[in-house]
């Protein structure tokens, strides 16, 4: 689901106080999260790092950027715009950054190192462009493609010899000894991709790419997949000064996927591609794959249809011989991850697996046996950073000790020789707050040293800072204090806000439930604040963290304006174990909204909060949330806001829909259950509804739904559409406009004499 962008900045302050925010300051330059870097990665050889950053005039253009290590020099590599002043995506291209959630962004959005730490290859306009740090500024880019079409996915080779992309749905490489191009396949076209990940991997298995570099260069393994069984979904994109008819190929719940196959091919172009049996089955997923170090084998993993059985397959690359190296089974849904990392020391693997009720991390053999945990206990662990065999330590995030924080851990590599024991984690990063860590171990590199990190840090209240880091976590240098100084765009507005505080209350079964509360800098307990109960609630993502978020300072806004924010991640939502994320299962809208009223029902229990005025917003599942609320609970609640909501679960992606519904076949009274529709003559407080007309994730066709049956019931509601958004509405215009939108809808219905027809917010004093 969509957890989409935007990026904020600052407008004048007032001298001698802080100066309180405004909607259009949110979103107009330079960006209040200051010179914050963003895409950080550390070079192959570790003596500098690179990074992408937004412009002081247009911070949504990214341009690229060094951090020399030795000098403690930061210059700029790549102008993005003096490059390519005027940049035309393609449809395809459009609709792959609304994948991505980087819609909002243009300028250059992704690059790579090349494996002797001299060339970056990055992608911009359409074409692809090599940058020789070794060579004068004025002739340190070239240009590799000259036309041809919109390309995707260009990755330099493990040992540098080739560029690879995606053009016209096939595979192609550059030789850069003699600069070539060449096809490694033909037959893409039509419903017919060749190397390119489908589209609900994308859009639900985070996978970014279809196809892999062996670490030899000898081979490259790639996806295929056929969508001509899929059902071509046919909707209107209305856009201000046209409609277009768009046919997509979308695979509702319980309808046909896409037909996919893996196949091995030479970059010589000398042979035919060799198939890979996956299986008899070819209603499964295939969303990861890995080379081993020696280059002559590699494993993917294949997916049930249901998502309960996840296989790891091992293939010999010469003879396509397969075996199994072990099998995870759910009884809920089994969750993807990118952790496994092959071993170059040892005939070990490293594999995270939540069978334990927590995810963990676990050393297996090659043979499929369990050697022994590398990490246990009543918490999660965020993902693998790095594995460095040579100093035998790994490297994680998690939150292992505050649920709203994300660290940097390390644990032996060797840990007990006991298989029923496992190292106790060595927390290295610094300071509460949500830390980002990047160690510069590629794909490419088949042994990874960790010399050093870099670390990008941020809290509620202050905007990312990143620093490079050595092994233990000590300082080496600053990358980007970005320090609240008189000169920082944020600098006049931090000292007018509150920082959140974060607690816990419990759910019907017990377990606790995090919550996060904004109140306004100026707080008195002596009086009533409406509130804002601002919520997701869906699966893969916590709102309540302690990190900064651009449209957390919307909430600060809010504050500001005299209202308490009020966030609870309730069960269903991630990184609290599998018994606090299942209880969702067939059932949708359910737990999740028993969690949420129990957190209303806390909020009116406090003295300072003013219960007539309890109102609710959410976008996405969020949006689907504020809905099941209103339908189930509008007794509780003064008003709604939902943006982009889904409202029928039949209309949603086979895979993330399947993964908690089933299939609609399987569970016809869990998808009724779980739609708004079986609840909606309870929809009795006042809604705002917005959506995107262009939306090809969350289907406009869900509002125009909704719209219907809250007119054929004769239940007044209040309508925002905005022609050619997508799911992220990804234009600041268009999320300026939103936001203006929703505070002017809060203060008429939330704001006590507001609401009444008076001016000014009611506060009342508290009385016994």
């Amino acid at each position: 689901m969509h957890k989409f962008f935007a990026v904020l900045a600052l407008c004048a302050a007032m001298p001698g106080m802080a100066a309180e925010l405004s909607i259009d300051r949110l979103f107009d330059d330079p960006a209040l999260s200051g010179k914050a870097a963003q895409g950080v990665k550390v070079s192959p050889a570790g003596d500098r790092v690179t990074f992408l950053r937004g412009r002081e005039d247009d911070q949504f253009r990214l341009d690229l950027w060094q951090f020399d290590l030795k000098s403690g020099t930061t210059r700029l590599l790549v102008d993005s715009k003096r490059l390519v002043p005027d940049e035309h995506l393609s449809d395809a291209e459009k609709a792959r950054r609304e994948r991505e959630r980087t819609a909002l962004y243009h300028g250059i959005l992704d690059y790579g190192w090349a494996p002797d730490g001299k060339r970056l290859l990055f992608p911009l306009g359409g074409e692809l462009y090599l940058y020789d740090l070794q060579a004068d500024a004025d002739r340190a880019v070239r240009q590799l493609t000259h036309g041809g079409g919109d390309l995707i996915d260009p990755k330099i080779s493990p040992r540098g010899r080739y560029v690879s992309f995606v053009r016209g749905q096939n595979l192609h490489v550059i030789d850069l000894q003699n600069g070539r191009e060449r096809a490694l396949t033909r037959d893409g076209g039509g419903t017919v991709h060749e190397a390119e990940a489908e589209f609900v991997a994308q859009e639900e298995f985070a996978q970014s790419s279809g196809y892999w570099w062996a670490p030899d260069d000898s081979l490259i393994a790639f996806k295929r997949y056929d969508e001509s069984g899929v059902p071509v979904a046919r909707r209107f994109e209305v856009y201000a000064d046209h409609t277009e008819v768009v046919e997509q190929r979308y695979p509702a719940a319980g309808e046909t996927n896409a037909r996919l196959k893996l196949g091995l091919v030479s970059p010589d172009g000398k042979s035919a591609p060799r198939w890979i049996d996956t299986g008899a089955d070819a209603d499964i997923y295939l969303p990861r794959l890995n080379w081993l170090p020696d280059g002559k084998h590699l494993a993917y993993q294949r997916l049930s249809r249901e998502q309960k059985t996840l296989e790891l397959l091992q293939v010999d690359a010469a003879s396509l011989k397969q075996s199994t190296l072990l099998t995870e089974h759910s009884n809920a849904w089994i969750n993807l991850n990118d952790d496994l990392h092959f071993l170059t020391r040892q005939a070990a693997f490293v594999w995270a697996s939540e069978r334990s009720g927590y995810k963990h991390l676990y050393l297996y053999g090659l043979d499929g046996k369990l050697i022994r945990p590398l990490t246990a206990g009543d918490w999660d662990i965020d993902g693998v950073l790095a594995v460095d065999e040579s100093a035998n330590r790994i490297y994680f995030g998690s939150n292992k000790d505050r649920i709203e924080d994300s660290q940097v851990y390390t644990v032996p590599l060797d840990g007990d020789a006991s298989a029923s024991a496992a190292p106790v984690p060595q927390r290295i990063s610094q300071g509460e707050g949500w830390h980002k860590a990047s160690f510069g171990c590629s794909e490419a590199q088949t042994e990874c040293k960790v010399g050093l990190y870099v670390d990008t840090w941020s809290d509620a209240l202050d905007p990312p800072q990143t620093s490079v880091r050595g092994a233990d976590g000590r300082l080496l240098a600053w990358i980007e204090q970005n320090a609240l100084d008189a000169q920082h765009p944020f600098a006049p507005y931090r000292g007018g806000l509150a920082a959140p505080e974060f607690g816990s209350l419990a759910a019907s079964d017990g377990q606790k439930l995090a919550w996060r509360l904004i109140k306004p800098a100026h707080f008195d307990p002596a009086r009533r604040y409406p509130v804002l109960v601002y919520l997701y609630g869906g699966p893969g993502s916590q709102l309540g963290a302690n990190r900064w978020d651009a449209r957390g300072l919307f909430m600060q806004y809010l504050a500001q304006q005299g209202y308490l924010v009020f966030t609870l991640d309730n069960r269903g939502t991630p990184r609290r174990g599998r018994a606090f994320s299942d209880p969702i299962k067939s059932r949708l809208g359910a737990v999740e909204v028993e969690d949420q009223l129990a957190g209303v029902r806390w909020l009116k229990q406090q003295p300072w909060v003013d219960a007539q005025y309890v109102g609710v917003f959410g976008w996405s599942y969020g949006g689907y949330m504020t809905l099941m609320l209103l339908a189930k609970a509008s007794d509780q609640f003064a008003a709604g806001v939902a943006v982009a909501p889904v409202t029928d679960w039949h209309i949603y992606d086979t895979a993330y829909t399947e993964r908690y519904l089933g299939t609609p076949q399987e569970n016809a009274a869990g998808y009724e259950d779980s739609g708004v529709f079986k609840w909606l003559t309870g929809l009795r407080s006042p809604l705002l509804l917005a959506h995107g007309m262009a939306d090809d994730n969350v289907l406009f066709s869900n509002s125009t739904r909704l719209m219907a049956a809250l007119q054929t019931q004769g239940t007044q509601f209040r309508l925002m559409t905005y022609p050619g958004g997508k799911h992220g509405l990804s234009t600041p215009a268009m999320q300026k406009h939103l936001f203006h939108t929703i505070a002017g809808f809060l203060d008429e219905k939330l704001h006590g004499d507001v609401a009444q027809g008076g001016g000014m917010p009611r506060l009342e004093p508290v009385t016994e």
